[in-house]
């Protein structure tokens, strides 16, 4: 896939495909996992700039409450691809 970004939106956006189907991470401990635990708002801010939904899962990364937050596509889109893979037991 050839995704333009700058080298930390690509890397969260590595990290993001490492996202287990049917798991979600919050952007704390996405950045953390990262090597970047002072870079959540970076982390939240290069998932809102994901050009690519599915193939780059930034619906899988969930507020640090659990809560789904804001999502590019909009949050009931999150909300379902979430419980769509909880469905299909994924």
């Amino acid at each position: 896939m050839d995704l333009r970004g700058t080298i930390f939106q690509c890397r969260v956006w590595e990290a993001l495909r490492g996202i287990p189907l049917g798991s979600t991470t919050t952007y704390g401990a996405l950045a953390a996992a990262m090597g970047e635990p002072k870079a959540t708002r970076a982390v939240a801010r290069a998932c809102a700039q994901n050009p690519v939904s599915l193939a780059v899962p930034c619906h899988r990364v969930v507020g640090k409450d659990g809560d789904v937050t804001g999502y590019r596509w909009g949050v009931a889109r999150k909300r379902a691809l979430l419980a769509g893979e909880k469905e299909w037991g994924m």
